[in-house]
């Protein structure tokens, strides 16, 4: 079964695909780039992060995603606002510490902002 996609849920798409790549890649000025100023970034484990300490967290190796997959992805556009859920499959190398992995399920939320869509929050849980 196909799902066709209007242009602001391809649009997210590819701002969620930026993100994930940026993730990886531990770009500064990616990862400035695709977040909001207002940014709330949760971690499954209740640690919660604004956009500069969720963007140096991955610049500085902190959080290192050696890779990263988003599964299972739906998005929901209304108006101006998305919601994007997805499972996210990774191996990690964090704090250079022995590899790691991890398979949470995420929520973000985007918002369109001068016509680009921008991460506003982030929350991830573990699976069960």
């Amino acid at each position: 079964m196909v799902h066709a996609q209007s242009k602001s849920e391809k649009q997210v798409a590819i701002a969620v695909e930026a993100l994930r790549k940026a993730m990886v890649d531990g770009t500064k000025s990616e990862l400035e780039a695709i977040a909001d100023n207002n940014l709330t970034y949760g971690h499954s484990n209740g640690v919660l992060q604004n956009k500069v300490e969720f963007v140096d967290a991955i610049v500085s190796g902190m959080s290192d995603f050696v890779t990263l997959e988003f599964k299972n992805q739906t998005i929901l556009v209304s108006g101006k606002t998305a919601i994007v859920r997805h499972d996210l499959v990774a191996s990690t190398n964090d704090k250079g510490k022995e590899p790691g992995t991890a398979n949470l399920h995420i929520l973000t939320v985007w918002q369109k902002t001068h016509g680009k869509w921008l991460m506003l929050a982030r929350q991830a849980v573990k699976k069960i």
